[in-house]
């Protein structure tokens, strides 16, 4: 020591400086994550708190009850891109439920609710600004049986008659054409019937494939066992043909559900063609015989295929040959319009009801409406025209008069 101060030893030096070393590290590496707001957030290391997509797409749905198709509030529906939850919102008192703001791609939505069987939909939005509707949700209770038999039909949508050799596959959850595979069938013969034996209770995605019908999807769901899951599928068409197919599932709150579509005209302006159409179906100058008609007005016909009053349902509309003008096609809920008188009916909008558009270049790929949850005996599904193609008008009213 020198003037009492202590020197400092180079062999102390030696011994402690691994540890200065050590505590620098980290003093530094608990510095980087820090900011003026002290510790980093993730939205400074990562960009956001979650991964969230930025776009101007919107994906909005309905949860109803299976059993008494009521609302469902409190359900919580997470989106997923890519495997990837980028947002989480839950039902309103109506068992509403939007999200937005949403780039494009195709989103697995997860549902889940006490005392209720968790669910997944896939949703694709395929372009910016699109808004889209996915098929309302009827949450089956956890009271179900946990494996069951779902069993129906399968019919040709025109004719009605039973279509056999359909290949039937089905997945878990709604709208999902790719992934595992859980059950298979192939329809018998005659009777165009399928059954698929011990299927997990839930929601399942059945695709169809035969030949010279296009490919198809419909909904059916394990609660136990459960029969008449029916559908109809599609014949090819020739191009300019347009086949409109309204369906409404077992156990629906609607019974009798009626296709109206108005059109172009080339004598008499409009025509209504619905229920009550005389023998169902009309050419292009509004007449069951046609007297004096050329080979195109025969051929430019507009026909009511099918007209079913009870669930499961099935309503087509077909039209040879779209000409020019605007086509609209509604949904009216026969027994709580004109028969019942209903205003407040919510039948319709918890009937589970959808509406497939083939035509052209949608024949592989169809477009499909589900019905809005919102009171009325009037469904106004879409308008077409040859240059803008299919229009979603979406809107629910009420209405007493078929015709």
């Amino acid at each position: 020591m020198a003037d009492g101060v202590r020197m400092f030893s180079s062999s102390k030096f030696n011994s402690c400086f691994p540890i200065i070393i050590v505590a620098l590290v980290f003093f530094l590496s608990s510095c980087s994550e820090r900011s003026e707001y002290g510790k980093r957030s993730d939205y400074e290391k990562f960009g956001s708190a979650t991964t969230v997509t930025s776009g101007s797409g919107t994906i909005k749905g309905t949860v109803i009850s299976q059993s008494a198709s009521s609302a469902l509030s409190g359900v919580s529906v997470s989106y997923a891109l890519s495997g990837t939850t980028v947002a989480t919102t839950t039902t309103d008192s109506s068992g509403d439920f939007t999200q937005s703001s949403l780039a494009t791609g195709t989103y697995t939505l997860s549902y889940s609710n006490s005392g209720y069987v968790d669910e997944t939909q896939s949703a694709t939005l395929s372009t910016d600004g699109q808004t889209l509707k996915v098929t309302t949700l009827k949450m089956l209770s956890n009271s179900c049986a946990s494996t069951g038999t779902i069993s129906g039909k399968i019919t040709d949508a025109v004719s009605s008659a039973n279509v056999s050799g359909v290949s039937i596959s089905a997945r878990r959850g709604l709208n999902f054409t790719s992934g595992t595979v859980i059950g298979t069938y192939t329809t018998a013969n005659s009777t165009g019937a399928y059954s698929m034996s011990s299927m997990n209770r839930g929601w399942y995605t059945a695709q169809t494939s035969k030949s010279g019908y296009v490919d198809s999807t419909f909904h059916v769901y394990s609660c136990g066992n459960v029969s008449s899951q029916d559908s109809s599928i599609s014949t090819t068409m020739s191009s300019g043909a347009m086949r409109v197919i309204l369906s409404w599932p077992t156990g629906s709150t609607a019974v009798d559900l009626d296709s109206h579509i108005t059109g172009p005209d080339n004598a008499r302006g409009r025509f209504h063609v619905f229920y009550d159409s005389k023998q169902k179906f009309y050419y292009a100058k509004n007449d069951y015989i046609c007297s004096g008609c050329s080979a195109s007005q025969m051929s430019d016909n507009v026909t009511l295929d099918r007209d079913e009053q009870e669930a499961p349902g099935t309503e087509t509309v077909s039209i040879t040959t779209v000409r020019s003008g605007t086509y609209r096609y509604s949904v009216f809920d026969f027994d709580n319009g004109e028969t019942a008188n209903n205003s407040s009916s919510t039948k319709l909008a918890n009937s589970g009801a959808s509406v497939t558009i083939y035509y052209n270049a949608l024949s592989n790929n169809p477009t499909v409406y589900n019905v809005p949850n919102s009171a009325g005996t009037l469904w106004t599904v879409f308008t077409f025209t040859t240059s803008d193609n299919l229009t979603e008008v979406g809107t629910m009213s009420y209405q007493t008069n078929a015709s």
